[in-house]
C-alpha cells in the first residue's frame, strides 16, 4: 500500500498527488513512468513521473480525470492509500551533451515535460519552453515552468491567456528568425506532437516525442503499447514501455498511433459513466 502524502487540484480536470514511494524515488529519472492500481480489483494505468524527492522518498504524479480509474483515483484523499505503485519503468530521457533545448508541451503533457525542463536547467542548459492549452482555465504549472526555463511562451487556442494560437506558432517564429536548438522535445496530444514534428523537420533539428499508447504490463510482454517506426525505409515495431516512452519523432507513424488510441474510447466512456453513477449513489 502506498500513502497519498499530498493532493492538489491544478484545474477542474487535472490533479497532482505526491505518493510515498521511497524505492521508486531513489531511482527515478526524468521521462520515466509508473504503473498503479487504485485498489486490488482495479485496472493498471501508466502515469509519467512528474517529480520526485529522493530525501523525502516521494514521487509526484499528475493525471487528467478522463476515465473510470482516474475518477476513482481522484476520489482518494491525503492520508489514504492506493494499492499498487510500480516503477520506475521505461527509459529516462537522454539529456547528456545538450546545451540549448526547446521543450514543447501541450495540456496535461506539460506534467511530463516539466521534470525534463527542470533536469536540463539543473545541468546548465539554455531552456526555452512553449506550453499550450485550450484556454486559461486549463493552464497548469506556469510558475514551475518559469523557474525551469530561460524563456517561457504560453499559448492558448482561444487567446484567453498568453499568445493566441497553437504551440507551432511561436516555434515557427523562432525558426523564421534563424534560431537553432540542439534538440526539440515535445510532449502532449498525438495530433499536437505530429504537427510539432512537421514544423521542426525542415530545420533538421533532432525532435524527440514522448509516446503514451495503451499499456498494460509495462514490461513489453502484452504488446498493447506497440508503435510502428519508419526507419531507413523499413517499418519496425517498438514497445513504448521498454523501448520508450521517448522516440525519434521523424520515425513515428502518428496516423497509426492515433487510430490505435481511439480503440477503447467507447468502453472507457461507459466505465467512466458507471463510476460517476456509483459515486452519485454513494453520496445520496
Amino acid at each position: 500500500m502506498y500513502k497519498i502524502l499530498t493532493k492538489k487540484s491544478l484545474n477542474q480536470n487535472v490533479t497532482m498527488m505526491e505518493i510515498e514511494a521511497p524505492l521508486i524515488a531513489k531511482k527515478a529519472k526524468a521521462g520515466q513512468f509508473i504503473i498503479l492500481r487504485v485498489d486490488d480489483e482495479g485496472e493498471r494505468i501508466p502515469l509519467t513521473i512528474a517529480g520526485y524527492d529522493r530525501e523525502a522518498g516521494s514521487v509526484k504524479i499528475i493525471f487528467q480525470i478522463v476515465g473510470a480509474t482516474t475518477k476513482l483515483l481522484d476520489q482518494k484523499h491525503e492520508g489514504e492509500y492506493i494499492n499498487d505503485f510500480v516503477g520506475p519503468l521505461g527509459t529516462a530521457t537522454k539529456l547528456d551533451g545538450l546545451k540549448k533545448v526547446c521543450i514543447v508541451g501541450g495540456g496535461v503533457g506539460c506534467a511530463i515535460a516539466l521534470p525534463i525542463a527542470q533536469a536540463l536547467k539543473e545541468m546548465g542548459c539554455d531552456v526555452t519552453s512553449v506550453i499550450g492549452f485550450r484556454s486559461k482555465e486549463l493552464l497548469i504549472l506556469e510558475d514551475e515552468f518559469k523557474a525551469a526555463s530561460n524563456r517561457l511562451v504560453v499559448v492558448t487556442d482561444d487567446g484567453s491567456y498568453g499568445t493566441k494560437g497553437n504551440v507551432c506558432l511561436p516555434l515557427n517564429e523562432m525558426f523564421a528568425n534563424g534560431e537553432k536548438f540542439d534538440e526539440v522535445i515535445t510532449i502532449g496530444p498525438l495530433i499536437m506532437m505530429k504537427f510539432v514534428v512537421e514544423a521542426v523537420k525542415p530545420t533538421g533539428i533532432p525532435c524527440t516525442v514522448s509516446m503514451n499508447p495503451v499499456m498494460i504490463d509495462g514490461t513489453g510482454m502484452c504488446g498493447g503499447c506497440r508503435l510502428t517506426l519508419n526507419r531507413n525505409g523499413e517499418r519496425i515495431t517498438k514497445f513504448a514501455c521498454v523501448d520508450g516512452p521517448d522516440f525519434n519523432g521523424y520515425e513515428v507513424d502518428f496516423d497509426e498511433a492515433m487510430s490505435r488510441s481511439t480503440m477503447y474510447r467507447d468502453f472507457e466512456r461507459h466505465a467512466y459513466e458507471k463510476a460517476c453513477n456509483l459515486f452519485s449513489k454513494q453520496a445520496n
